[in-house]
């Protein structure tokens, strides 16, 4: 196995060196650190992390906590994109990261204890329901914490800017002649509550009527009970002209009701999600949509993180908000 010592005999310069140059700091000049690096990769040199972590108390280990109450995991549509964001800038930054499951056989350990025993340097949570006691114990505890799309006092919170989001896509829906507006969305969440609270803000800006038989409850990525709750509006008496999804996934779900009812889109009824998944972009019509930026949220979230435990003398509690981006599709009919 290479040594620091065959490293530095390679290069010509002391193993106190080829250290500080592996490790990024500053007092080693750029073109040895490189010199250093790119030799240390020819000859095969692996850190011994162990002995890395006993001299630096760090593991270079990112604990993620992500669980959603559909069991989604990691083909969830929007968190599947943040954590791909997540993994590619601490990977930048020579973290590895390692997935904290639910799964009860760990001889019954909290989520806390879980993390204390791998060794986690931090933890980023997402998508989990916050007020459990097990969350509670994370966010009192001493790891250092980053959230995604929840907010707390005690800890920087990633979040997607969910109240401009959907004030763009209602505020688009009323720009093309849309009165009858309709919003199928998530079950109960900050989430949903940011976007529940825009979407009557921006009616009532614009002195539109908000309907409670437009408004109902799916769910997100759920298009049978997006599809169920659709063919509820389609049957009104007074339907709406314009329905608002949860996401595109949800939308899918949409469209197929209006179809099955022998509804055109958009010329009988127009459809707009949010996420800009890329199947809302490839459907015809092409999904009028809110795109967020998950891979600035994700990479976002692990800078901040991978800040907190490197400089924690500079640790300051903030929120950081990603806006997103209207995308402009074909579902949107112009009224009249």
């Amino acid at each position: 196995m290479v040594s620091l010592k065959d490293v530095a005999g390679a290069c010509g310069v002391s193993v106190a060196t080829v250290s500080k140059a592996l490790n990024g700091h500053s007092d080693v000049g750029a073109d040895t650190a490189k010199r250093i690096k790119e030799t240390a990769k020819i000859m095969g040199y692996l850190p011994n992390t162990a002995a890395r972590a006993l001299k630096t108390n760090k593991t270079n280990n990112l604990g993620v906590l992500f669980c959603d109450d559909a069991q989604s995991g990691l083909t969830h549509t929007y968190f599947s994109s943040v954590l791909e964001g997540f993994r590619k800038a601490a990977e930048d930054k020579d973290y590895d990261i390692t997935f904290i499951s639910n799964n009860q056989t760990t001889h019954n350990l909290s989520y806390y204890e879980r993390c204390r025993s791998r060794g986690v340097d931090g933890i980023v949570i997402a998508c989990v329901s916050f007020d459990t006691p097990q969350i509670q114990e994370i966010l009192n505890g001493n790891i250092p914490v980053v959230t995604i799309d929840r907010v707390f006092d005690t800890c920087t919170s990633i979040v997607s800017d969910n109240a401009r989001g959907m004030h763009d896509l209602v505020e688009y829906a009323i720009s093309m002649g849309h009165r009858k507006i309709a919003y199928v969305h998530g079950k109960p969440s900050a989430v949903t509550e940011t976007r529940l609270e825009s979407y009557y803000g921006c009616l009532k800006a614009h002195g539109i009527e908000a309907r409670a038989e437009y408004v109902v409850e799916g769910d997100y990525l759920d298009y049978k009970a997006c599809y169920d709750r659709t063919i509820e509006l389609l049957n009104l008496k007074d339907r709406p002209t314009c329905i608002i999804y949860p996401d595109d996934l949800a939308c899918i779900g949409g469209t197929n009701a209006i179809r099955s009812m022998g509804l055109s889109i958009p010329d009988d009824i127009s459809v707009m999600g949010y996420d800009g998944a890329q199947i809302g972009q490839v459907v015809s019509p092409r999904f009028t949509t809110l795109k967020q930026d998950t891979k600035l949220i994700g990479g976002t979230a692990a800078d901040k993180l991978i800040n907190i435990i490197e400089h924690p003398e500079t640790e300051k509690v903030e929120q950081v908000v990603i806006e997103g981006q209207l995308l402009e599709g074909a579902s949107v009919k112009k009224l009249n």
